[in-house]
């Protein structure tokens, strides 16, 4: 305010815009009192001679609330409907809400106490027959046209111009800045034709951010993009005895036998009534399994049948928490670590990325930053009392140290309870997490009050060497 005044700045206005008086929380309530005070005093008037200025509302805390547009429920967006929606709905399906989409969490029978029963009675099944989950919510994408392939190697980290005709690939495409954006499996059905899938949440999304590769980035390659989201009902099979159901609503004719259907294998098929549908070889679950594809006015009579068939192998219809349960287990990464903020060196995926060809965010993915040995980087966690719970959010605290910011070295990311290790496991962003195998952490959870011991653990729980899934 001296400064001010000495270079001329004696008008109240142009005092606060020299200053900044008056801009911060309290907006000039009592900031404004005080340097009118400090100017009247060098210039030796009164304040009122010197001049006076107003204070901006509101000058006191106001709730969040108070600014926010009163809450419309259900009513003021679309509801999106699975395609067996109406199926679940007549088993008792208990639903979640996945943005618009309503799906099936878990299917609770009489006499189960709780959810965690009821999901781990449907992991139990799985794991050791058959059991089937709707997965049509996932993004769906035609790739068509000459330069397919040539597209899809500049929007992923991996190459699919040399995937072979009736194989999938897991793909991983990064942002801009080198930061993960999207995973899911591409299959090629025929030499001008992939079939891209999608998280879903971010079907959208990537449908824009591809439209806007192809149009803006690379206008020059020959291909078109689909959005199939809807037209096609999706289910994934998982369990041992998936072949067995499998067998009994495809047409005999199909060869699904290991040699003659492997694992990440795609390709159409008939099933039994001369549907078409596409059938491919690949799992979340860590099961063997196979995610069969109709078109969505069949979904619904597709869901039934398979119930119907599956009867004599005691099938299980399961929902999306049993899902992620078994996701956790084999170690697979999903939305809380593909956070917006981590590499595909965090999750361990680093070694897909190519080195012989471009690709959106490979330059910025080198940045020296997201090279650090120090980043926070996916790990297995399981409280080293087996009866204890885990908690997502907990912070990771060397052992001995006092919780606080300069000692926090990561976070829990997911968790859940293991029917197959009968404890509660999950992953976490722990700083050299993949150095520290074996070691012992302290859990911080101040929002619950909790604080117990973690060990750091290799993040596939089951099967490590892949030997159900390749079965």
């Amino acid at each position: 305010i001296e400064l001010a005044q000495r270079e001329g700045f004696e008008s109240v206005e142009h005092l606060k815009r020299y200053t900044t008086l008056g801009m911060a929380t309290d907006q000039g309530k009592t900031s404004n009192v005080a340097g009118l005070a400090i100017l009247a005093a060098l210039s030796g008037k009164s304040i009122p001679d010197t001049g006076t200025t107003i204070y901006r509302p509101p000058y006191v805390p106001v709730a969040i609330g108070a600014f926010a547009g009163h809450h419309r429920d259900e009513n003021f967006h679309a509801t999106r409907l699975t395609p067996s929606h109406h199926w679940a709905a007549e088993q008792g399906a208990v639903f979640v809400d996945t943005g618009l989409w309503k799906r099936a969490q878990w299917y609770p029978r009489a006499g189960e106490k709780d959810w965690l029963e009821t999901v781990t009675r449907e992991v139990k099944a799985v794991r050791s027959g058959v059991g089937f989950c709707d997965v049509s919510t996932l993004g769906k994408i035609d790739v068509h046209g000459p330069d397919a392939g040539a597209f899809l190697d500049r929007v992923y980290i991996n190459t699919f111009s040399n995937l072979a005709v009736g194989k999938a690939r897991y793909g991983l495409m990064l942002r801009e800045d080198g930061m993960v954006y999207d995973d899911g499996t591409t299959s090629r059905l025929a030499e001008d034709h992939y079939f891209l899938t999608t998280t879903t949440a971010k079907a959208g999304p990537v449908m824009q951010h591809l439209e806007f590769c192809r149009q803006v980035l690379f206008p020059q390659f020959d291909v078109q993009l689909t959005s199939v989201s809807d037209q096609w009902a999706q289910f994934s099979i998982a369990g041992p005895k998936t072949r067995d159901l499998l067998r009994e609503i495809v047409d005999p004719a199909e060869d699904l036998s290991n040699e003659g259907f492997p694992f990440m294998g795609a390709r159409q098929v008939a099933l039994r009534g001369g549907i078409r549908a596409r059938l491919f070889r690949i799992s979340f679950s860590g099961e063997m399994a196979f995610e069969i594809s109709v078109p969505a006015r069949y979904g619904d009579a597709l869901v039934r049948n398979l119930m119907l068939a599956g009867k004599q192998f005691g099938v299980t219809p399961y929902g999306t928490e049993a899902l992620g349960v078994m996701r956790i287990e084999k170690g697979h990464v999903a939305g809380p670590e593909l956070n917006g903020t981590t590499t595909a060196a965090d999750l361990g995926l680093d070694k897909m990325m190519s080195t012989k060809k471009d690709f959106v965010g490979r330059v910025m993915a080198g940045r020296e930053a997201l090279l650090a040995p120090d980043r926070q980087v996916v790990v297995g966690i399981k409280p080293t009392d087996r009866t204890r719970r885990l908690r997502s959010g907990a912070h990771v605290i060397p052992k001995g140290e006092i919780p606080g910011a300069a000692n926090d070295q990561g976070y829990v990311t997911s968790v859940c309870f293991s029917p197959t290790l009968d404890q509660w496991i999950g992953l976490a962003l722990v700083e050299r997490g993949r150095e520290r195998i074996g070691e012992i952490v302290h859990a911080h959870d101040p929002l619950r009050g909790e604080d117990y011991d973690v060990e750091l653990c290799n993040p596939v729980f089951y099967d490590p060497d892949g030997g159900r899934q390749r079965g």
